[in-house]
């Protein structure tokens, strides 16, 4: 494998001779800002948390703290680095310059992967919605409808990007709010024809813990994927005017927030309703709403859930092109790609994307019980493995940067470097408890074998390129 640079403060691979990047700088700090706060606000948390509270009960919450306080400390670490280090590839590029080419190859193409399998099943969902809205057109047509938009808005200008994902997370950031305030007076019974809830849902059916701590991580695993999104705002920071500032600034405001709609939302759904009475797939914040009578209660929630898996897509779409156009300004990738245009959007880049992108929305169409399935299953654990090496790229690069420009550590990880190595160890528990659960574990094994073959590739290609020195 190639040896990792020896300086990690100079212009960052994937830089042009001056550092900086050569796409444009049209984010603004309210993008960024809100990128971060409705970057993880999706699907996931609205209908998928129903199976979290299916399986840990009340305990759902302290599964919602245990994985939010792990996605946490990730964003401090990779917004440490980012910080620093600003650029489009972001992780890949750390991972490059703490480890080798081998591992920004491989992180960066594994995320790449990642986003537009994982954009498929966005479009798709979004398109099911949509069709049951207007039948008259076809799932189909909706997906490409989508496909379309969102393609011409990222090839037109970054700023584009910027709007679409603010007003997106405006709504969905708002709707959460409405809905902690409603239902806290609803617990306290302000509402008209309400009563105080006291802790009775809390404690009773089972008690808080009703399946134990295995309820709990059981729970983890449930729901620990649901914070996958939020990398997009390091990738995003490149393109703003003050890169380094506006990384520290959108990771600290998002964090903390993140973690209070998560936990707020578990917290008030599972005091109001007796958490037995979740069903997986079922959204538990419509339950909610219906118990306490708002009109539409359904049709609400499907337009907030629409609007989040629009905005996944669009995010999933940026972030999978500039990924893959870092990875060609090092060399990874076909230097094709490199195209910019009188903009600074990378065109080829984002047409790339959407094609493999357009490509699983197909798969998914035709095939989503068999071929997409597999790249699905392929796809489920790779979040962890990038983590993984974010981690291990900010226990490699703190000290180099601490050594060579103290002052560019201007967002710093927490309890250096235990809580760092106290992350490695949680994932490493999430893996092997992926391992020993029969729903999770062939997501670990078909992420493993696309990991592993990614890796073989790097291998590879580092051979040949040293075969080539000689």
């Amino acid at each position: 494998m190639h040896d990792a640079p020896t300086h990690a403060v100079e212009s960052s691979p994937g830089t042009a001779a001056d550092g900086k990047e050569p796409l444009a700088a049209g984010l603004k700090q309210r993008h960024l800002t809100m990128l971060g706060l409705g970057g993880v606000i999706g699907a996931g948390l609205f209908v998928g948390s129903g199976a979290g509270i299916a399986v840990a009960g009340p305990g759902i919450v302290l599964s919602y703290l245990i994985a939010g306080a792990l996605a946490m400390l990730v964003m401090r670490m990779l917004g440490e680095m980012s910080a620093a280090m600003p650029a489009s590839g972001a992780f890949s590029v750390h991972a490059e310059r703490a480890l080798g080419r081998w591992a920004g190859f491989s992180v960066g193409w594994l995320y790449w992967f990642l986003l537009v399998v994982v954009l498929a099943v966005e479009a798709t969902g979004a398109a099911q919605i949509a069709n049951g809205w207007v039948p008259g057109v076809p799932q189909w047509g909706w997906v490409l409808i989508f496909m379309i938009v969102f393609t011409v808005a990222n090839l037109a200008a970054v700023k584009n990007f910027g709007e679409f994902e603010f007003w997106f997370a405006t709504l969905k950031v708002t709707a959460i709010v409405l809905f902690l305030a409603l239902s806290l007076l609803a617990v306290f019974g302000v509402l008209p024809d309400t009563e105080p809830v006291g802790l009775a849902n809390l404690t009773g059916h089972g008690g808080f813990l009703p399946h134990g701590w295995s309820g709990v991580v059981s729970g983890v695993l449930a729901v620990v994927f649901a914070f996958g999104g939020l990398e997009v705002v390091t990738i995003a920071a490149a393109e703003s005017d003050d890169p380094a500032r506006a990384v520290g600034r959108a990771v600290r405001s998002a964090v903390w927030r993140i973690l209070f709609f998560y936990v707020g939302s578990m917290l008030v759904i599972v005091t109001l309703l007796p958490w037995s009475s979740m069903q997986p797939g079922k959204s538990p914040y419509v339950a909610v709403l219906d118990s306490l009578g708002v009109p539409g209660a359904g049709q609400i929630m499907n337009i907030v859930v629409f609007v989040a898996l629009l905005s996944a897509l669009n995010a999933n779409l940026y972030g999978s092109s500039r990924m893959v156009f870092s990875l060609a300004e090092r060399g990874e990738a076909p230097r094709a790609l490199l195209k910019v245009s009188g903009g600074g959007v990378p065109r080829r880049a984002v047409l790339a994307s959407v094609a493999f992108g357009f490509v699983s929305v197909l798969l998914n169409l035709k095939w989503p019980d068999s071929v997409f399935l597999y790249m699905l299953n392929a796809v489920g654990a790779v979040l962890l493995f990038v983590w993984g090496l974010i981690a291990v790229s900010q226990l490699r690069l703190r000290p180099r940067i601490a050594r060579e420009a103290p002052e560019k550590l201007t967002l710093r990880m927490w309890g250096f470097p235990y809580l760092t190595w106290a992350s490695l160890v949680a994932m490493g528990a999430v893996l092997i408890l992926m391992l020993t659960d029969d729903a999770a574990r062939p997501q670990l094994l078909w992420s493993a074998g696309a990991t592993a073959l990614v890796l073989l590739v790097a291998g590879v290609r580092a051979l040949r390129e040293r075969r080539g020195r000689r």
